[in-house]
Order: C-alpha cells, then structure tokens, then sequence
C-alpha cells in the first residue's frame, strides 16, 4: 500500500486558514497547505475533496471544495477532543482510472489507520473507487447510498455517476456483503430493478418511508462501512444549487439527521459527498458545510458499543419465533440504549461474513419478534449467512 499519499494532493488555499475566529472549526482543523501533510492515527478525521467529474456529462463548477470548506471552517466547534485534518484536493488524474487509483488508495491507507474518511466529490461514481479500497483491505463491507435513484446501468455499461452499482456487484473478488438504499423516488427506478434488490436481499427505503419515520433510517445507517449520499437527492428548494435537484427529495435538516446518524455509527469508517458543485451558489455550500458538520457532530458522540465492549454493558433478551424454530437474540446496550439483533452464522462460511452477524434494529424489530413476526432485518441477513 502507498503510503506517500501526500503526491496525490493540492494544498488547501492558506487563505482560508487566515486569521481563524476561535471556537470555529478552521482554528482547529490541521490542513495541508503544502508544507507538512498532517499525520493520522486512530479516531482522526480525514477530509479530502475529489475534483474528478468526468463519470458525469453535466457542466459542473470546478472550485470542487473550496465554497464549501469556506463554510464549513467558519461553523463552530462543538467537538472535544476529535482531530480533524484537511488533506487537500485530488486533481483528475490522466484517466478517470487513475483518480479511482488515488482516492482508493488514500481511503485504505486512512482505514488501516484507524481514521475515518470524509470525500467531498465530484461525480457518484467516486463511490466504486471508495468501495475498490476495502479490496485492498480484505475487508467485506455494507454500502448505503442516499439516492433518489439505485444507479445501476446494464453489464457492458462504463462507469457513471447514474450507473455505478453494477459495477461494486459484479466485481471480483466481491466483498460487498449488503447495499441499502434510502430516499428512492419510485417513479425513477424500473421494476426490475426493484425484483433485482428483492432477490439479492438488499434494503431500499422510499423517500415516503424515510419521511414518515426518521428514525427508522438509523439502524440501517449504522450497519453501513460507506456511506454514498447524492446530494442531488435534497429537494431543489432546499439545494438550489445542483442542476440535478428535483421538486421532491429530502429536506436539509432530514440529510444533516441522515449525516448524524452515519457519524454514530461506529462501524462506518468512510462518508461520501457526491454531486453537489454542479453550480457556485451560497446555499448549496453552506448545506454541504452543515451536513458535513453533523457528521463530525456523530463522531464525537460515539459510545463505542460496537463491537461488543464488555458484555456487561449490554441487556440480552431471547424471543422464541414459529413454534421454537427460530431463537432471535437481541442486545439493547445501556451506554446508548441501542439495539441489536444476533443472526446464526455457520462456521463453515469461516471468518469472511463475521463482522456482520450482528444485526443493528430498533426497540421495533423486538416488539414485532414478541408479536411473533421474524424482523425483516433479521431474515435477510440469515438468508444471506445460510
């Protein structure tokens, strides 16, 4: 693995660390202005920006980050301890293989590290060169995009930033375990794009679903390694910005909850910002800047209860379901009074699936198990482990 990642970045604009104002995050962000390249270590936050839009055909501003640090280091800083460090932009590469390369390359040094990743993008299809990293790192992870779209094209299609998915499916070796979608909008995607998720057991929420229960988003999110939110799934009155927004989306204040949430969770160790810098306006920046700034807010709050801590920490509950066929486990930890649900995994599947037989559900998911009714959550993780 590259370890001079450095080569790969243009220094942060030294005049946006001028003259900080105290209390806000740009008197606390370590940048790289071209100097030294800040350093990381486990629990630091890496922020980096991509200015690679050739997975999209549309006319796009290539400031690629500068508006939205702009507003993001003059938000105030509410986060302890937590390091935060701004490694700069990657310029497109010769070929758009040859940015997948860096940003793959950048993200596996910074997990293997212990940190945790921040893209500020550039095109959606930055998310397969995020997923080509965990290849480098052997590791088997849960991808969640907040889409109003799956993104996913035909077999022979290239690489887009509208037709990604297929490509994180069928690569080989394959390490995607599940994909969920949130805020799908039904009149964009095919039916047989629906069968295909049925029949691969994956999780995809309509934006109906999302909006009538929050809530509901949070174990799905803290289940994800990535998380690949499409900013063009905010609704245009609220992200004016992008001349991919629609009427109907997301609000801010459900994307900046959505970001929190993804922030607590801590198993994820990547967060992708795509399609957003498609035109300079001031409110778009300042959206980004925010949810951003929720993610960093997660972070901080994390319990670090997961994985199991101590055992102690955490209260074991037992449903038996249809006639004593099926026993569904669930922990509710006392640090965060979250819940979770253990799924039989077969030895012979060896250690390859292991971080993922503990199942992230909500106080819901128990009440349904106690009304004899097997969690959705809980089935199609033991359909995939079986």
């Amino acid at each position: 693995m590259v370890s001079d990642i450095n080569l790969f970045f243009e220094p942060v604009s030294p005049g946006l660390l001028e003259n900080p104002v105290t209390g806000t995050l740009g008197a606390r962000i370590e940048a790289n202005v071209g100097n030294e390249f800040p350093e990381i270590e486990k629990g630091t936050v890496a922020i980096f920006s991509v200015a690679e839009y050739r997975g999209s055909d549309i006319q796009v501003n290539k400031d690629c980050g500068g508006e939205v640090r702009n507003e993001l280091y003059n938000l105030k800083d509410h986060f302890g301890s937590l390091r935060i460090v701004d490694f700069g932009t990657i310029q497109p590469g010769e070929t758009v293989k040859d940015t997948y390369y860096a940003v793959s390359t950048v993200v596996a040094d910074v997990v293997k590290q212990g940190g945790i990743v921040i893209i500020l993008g550039g095109s959606q299809d930055l998310t397969y060169a995020n997923y080509l990293a965990y290849e480098k790192l052997e590791q088997v992870v849960n991808l969640v995009s907040v889409d109003s779209r799956f993104d996913i094209g035909d077999v022979e299609d290239e690489v887009q930033h509208d037709r990604y998915l297929q490509h994180i499916i069928l690569h080989q070796p394959n390490i995607l375990f599940n994909y969920s979608n949130l805020a799908f909008q039904t009149h964009h995607v095919q039916f047989k794009e629906v069968d295909l998720m049925k029949k691969m057991y994956f999780d995809t929420y309509r934006l109906g679903e999302v909006q009538a229960d929050l809530e509901n988003v949070e174990p799905v999110v803290r289940n994800a390694d990535i998380v690949s939110f499409d900013l063009t799934s905010i609704r245009s009155s609220d992200f004016p910005s992008n001349v991919l927004s629609e009427p109907n989306g997301l609000y801010g204040e459900e994307a900046c909850a959505i970001s929190r949430y993804a922030g607590l969770s801590d198993k994820l160790s990547s967060f992708g910002l795509y399609n957003g810098n498609a035109v300079e306006n001031s409110q778009g920046s300042k959206l980004t800047a925010q949810i951003i700034w929720y993610f960093l807010s997660g972070i901080a709050n994390r319990k670090q209860d997961y994985p199991f801590a101590d055992k102690e920490d955490y209260t074991k509950y037992i449903v038996t379901l249809q006639d004593g066929a099926y026993d569904v486990v669930f922990y509710r930890s006392d640090r965060s009074d979250r819940w979770w649900m253990e799924v039989p995994y077969p030895s012979r599947r060896g250690e390859k699936y292991e971080r993922h037989f503990m199942v992230p559900c909500n106080y819901g998911d128990y009440t349904d198990a106690c009304k004899g009714e097997i969690p959705d959550r809980w089935w199609q993780t033991f359909q995939k482990l079986g």
